[in-house]
């Protein structure tokens, strides 16, 4: 069985066991969370939402919060005498699916 979720503004193929980074969340590593914004459960019936499906949850666990590797931007105008450099590490929660629920 997997579903089909929302969360961060990006949508997610899931299915029980899968890891998967999404945009940080608050809690603790080993907390539960709870996803309620379930678009399509899919397996051996499929149903899809109008957005939502009624009644559907995914569950996860925090694996891990840490920050992706870092992002160079390099800003350059030939014959300018112009350039910035600037790096970005982008926060992230790593969760595990222990459940889909229809």
């Amino acid at each position: 069985m997997y579903a089909v979720m929302k969360t961060g503004g990006k949508q997610y193929r899931v299915a029980e066991g899968d890891r998967l980074r999404i945009e940080k969340l608050p809690g603790e590593v080993g907390s539960s969370l709870t996803f309620g914004e379930v678009l399509m459960i899919g397996g051996d019936k499929v149903a899809i939402g109008t957005p939502l499906v009624a009644g559907a949850t995914v569950t996860a666990t925090i694996v891990a919060q840490d920050r992706a590797k870092k992002v160079i931007i390099f800003k350059f105008r030939r014959r300018k005498n112009y350039r910035r450099k600037r790096g970005h590490r982008q926060p992230f929660t790593e969760i595990k699916i222990t459940g889909v629920s229809a």
